[in-house]
């Protein structure tokens, strides 16, 4: 069953492609069947640049326990970089 659930952010950074590195301009995050994994649904996220060749992309299939996992990784890992930040505005 197709979900219709997709998320698009404005993303700033590198991804990785079969032509090297790219900058990115948006990520888009969606549950919906998966185009590779094995998995009957799958978190997919897509990094890519709506500029150039449609193979400016890096994409990911996730199970929903990986893309939790990730959540919580990447919330930690903010959170500990905003510390980091705020202690190097204080020295500066």
């Amino acid at each position: 069953m197709c979900t219709s659930i997709v998320e698009i952010v404005d993303a700033e950074g590198s991804g990785k492609g079969n032509n090297g590195w790219f900058p990115l301009t948006h990520a888009v995050v969606s549950y919906d069947h998966p185009h590779y994994a094995l998995l009957e649904e799958a978190i997919t996220i897509d990094f890519m640049n709506q500029r150039l060749e449609p193979g400016a992309r890096a994409a990911v299939e996730l199970t929903l326990e990986s893309a939790k996992a990730l959540n919580a990784a990447l919330t930690k890992a903010i959170e500990a970089a905003e510390i980091e930040e705020g202690e190097r505005l204080k020295a500066a």
